[in-house]
């Protein structure tokens, strides 16, 4: 359990990484919110699906 915890919480930081440079790269580029909006609304998307598989195993852990 630890292990799946570990990875899901990897999983929630490498997310928010990718969309703390994302977003402004996407927003600066050519085209910014009309050609990109689809990428940040789906990495918006895969961290809120991410928050729950942490949180409720870490209610466990902690």
């Amino acid at each position: 359990m630890t292990i799946a915890f570990q990875l899901a919480l990897f999983a929630l930081i490498a997310t928010s990484f990718l969309l703390v440079v994302g977003v402004p790269v996407a927003f600066a580029s050519p085209g910014g919110w009309a050609s990109n909006k689809n990428v940040v609304f789906s990495g918006a998307s895969l961290w809120i699906g991410s928050v729950f598989p942490v949180g409720i195993p870490n209610s466990f852990i902690s």
